[in-house]
């Protein structure tokens, strides 16, 4: 009989979740419509069954424990807290939830945090003690390592470095607040950038052409990849912004990495390139020539679940 674990990533539209042995090999995959469950109950019934039919598909498996990534999740407590893009309001058990369900250990962290448990178990930081995996989607999200540990600090919520103020009295963020890291460097950032850009440059674009509500990050890096002026200057502005907040995450880390992972990060060295030449720049002089910026080494469409996945495995070791 072999030991697997489950990794479920919770988002706010859509649940995803697979079987994945020690070697970080994905043996099947389910997913959920979060949406469709606006009682948690439900939805903790509905994964549960999703998770023992994927079982039931697999030879000689014993699941040994799940590990959840999802919004606003406290690892300490188990919980998901007041997350604002979930139906769930209030402080929801979830772990415990999952547990009663399913008779076997439970973790739950946020989603950054675990996408840096899979990268140190799967990916790129393996042979890493210190390290940051910056999530670069919607929002901006960070897991932060330090001596083989994740930083989860007081309350179960360190490491939110996206809520870094590194513009007083800036944009307004998701969040609330003015100037947040994440209100620049993420991919809500980079249309907002563009937004402003169309609007003080007189460059043609073909950026002019698309309606602001249709505009996506994935489209601005395409523009850039073709030279497009404006595209060009939003991806410089969000590079170095982004430069900027890593600068700030360096200095009370030392990380031997930052790695880079998410939707955004996938304009390669369009973001990569001016981002380490503003660390060459401008980065303390101790910590100068020491912090690799790199891609992540697991891949986009599986990384979430096995994050996750890792999770766990790094609890059961």
């Amino acid at each position: 009989m072999k030991n697997v674990v489950v990794g479920v990533d919770i988002g706010g539209t859509n649940t995803v979740f697979g079987i994945v042995d020690k070697e970080g090999k994905v043996l099947a995959e389910g997913h959920l419509t979060t949406t469709d469950y606006p009682v948690v109950e439900n939805f903790v019934r509905a994964l549960a069954s999703g998770i023992n039919k994927m079982l039931g598909g697999q030879k000689d498996v014993a699941l040994a424990g799940v590990g959840i990534g999802a919004p606003d999740a406290n690892f300490h407590r188990g919980t998901i807290e007041h997350a604002p893009n979930l139906a769930w309001k209030g402080i929801v058990p979830l772990a415990d939830l999952m547990k009663k369900e399913l008779n076997v250990p439970v973790v739950l962290t946020n989603d950054a945090n675990a996408a840096a448990m899979g990268e140190m178990v799967f990916g790129g930081a393996k042979n890493m003690k210190d390290f940051v995996v910056l999530t670069l989607g919607t929002g901006l999200g960070s897991g932060i390592v330090v001596d083989g540990k994740m930083v989860y600090g007081h309350t179960g919520f360190a490491g939110e470095v996206g809520h870094m103020t590194i513009v007083p009295g800036g944009r307004e963020c998701g969040c609330g607040r003015l100037g947040c890291f994440e209100a620049y460097a993420s991919a809500t950032g980079l249309v907002k950038t563009v937004s402003h850009l169309l609007s003080e440059m007189r460059d043609e674009s073909v950026l002019r052409d698309i309606p602001p509500s249709k505009l996506t990050a994935k489209q601005i890096s395409e523009a850039a990849a073709k030279k497009d002026p404006v595209a060009v200057k939003a991806m410089e502005y969000t590079a170095e912004m982004l430069g900027y907040g890593i600068v700030n995450t360096i200095v009370f880390t030392s990380p031997e990495a930052i790695f880079l992972f998410g939707g955004l990060a996938q304009a390669g060295e369009m973001l990569f390139k001016p981002v380490r030449e503003y660390l060459e720049k401008n980065n303390y002089v101790l910590f100068r020539d020491t912090v690799k910026i790199l891609p992540s080494g697991i891949s986009e469409s599986n990384g979430a679940v096995l994050g996750a996945a890792a999770l766990i495995l790094n609890e059961l070791s």
